[in-house]
């Protein structure tokens, strides 16, 4: 069975150029301290969905852990700008992190390069964002149990995008011609996944903090 990797798709945090939407609410400092929280938030939900079950307590114990064949089985981040960038000084990340340029083009193209890239080394796939505070590592499990049994998964928004889409196969149609952040984004994934008459799984619905209303969903002390 396939590892599945995680991969994170994720901005610097840096002051007028992230969560731009929430400055009307937050301040451009106060947007991009949020974001750099999510993006923290996220990796560590990544990391905790992709460790052994015990993994802790085992390695206190000096014990050997072996990975669930239906848990993620690494993370990556990848980043805009680049790796390396000085936009990126200071951030800290969890142990054993794979780090990757998004590339260019659109976001279609760059989720396009990154699920062709990891589904070509032999591993499955889910794409995630770091808008979602609600995508933790149960959810994470989940998905990558999905796979297990349908070609593709996806975690919709409320505001009709998605917050994760995983996959075991790649065809570029799920990725081109895609109005993306817009109220149409799962609608056209879910049709062309029937075009490709992939069987798919679809888990419930999260939210995604975007716009000053969505901060209601932020959990306390996020």
């Amino acid at each position: 069975m396939s590892a599945t990797r995680i991969v994170v798709f994720a901005k610097a945090p840096q002051p007028g150029r992230v969560k731009t939407r929430l400055i009307p609410a937050l301040g451009a400092e106060g947007a991009a301290a949020l974001a750099a929280r999510m993006l923290a938030r996220t990796l560590a939900e990544a990391a905790e969905a992709s460790a052994p079950p015990g993994a802790v307590a085992s390695m206190e114990r000096g014990e050997a852990t072996g990975a669930s064949a239906a848990r993620p089985c690494g993370v990556e981040l990848c980043a805009s700008p680049a790796p390396g960038d000085p936009a990126w000084r200071g951030l800290t990340v969890p142990a054993g992190l794979r780090w990757a340029a998004q590339g260019e083009g659109d976001l279609g193209a760059r989720m396009a390069g990154a699920a062709r890239r990891v589904l070509a080394g032999g591993e499955r796939v889910l794409l995630i964002g770091t808008d979602c505070p609600a995508l933790d590592a149960a959810c994470l499990r989940a998905a990558a149990e999905a796979l297990d049994e349908v070609e593709a998964v996806i975690v919709p928004s409320f505001d009709g995008g998605y917050v994760l889409l995983g996959l075991r196969r790649f065809d570029p149609s799920l990725f081109e011609g895609i109005a993306w952040s817009t109220l149409t984004v799962a609608a056209a994934t879910r049709a062309r996944l029937a075009a490709l008459a992939w069987p798919y799984r679809e888990l419930p619905a999260l939210h995604d903090i975007d716009v000053p209303a969505d901060l209601v969903h932020l959990p306390s002390g996020a």
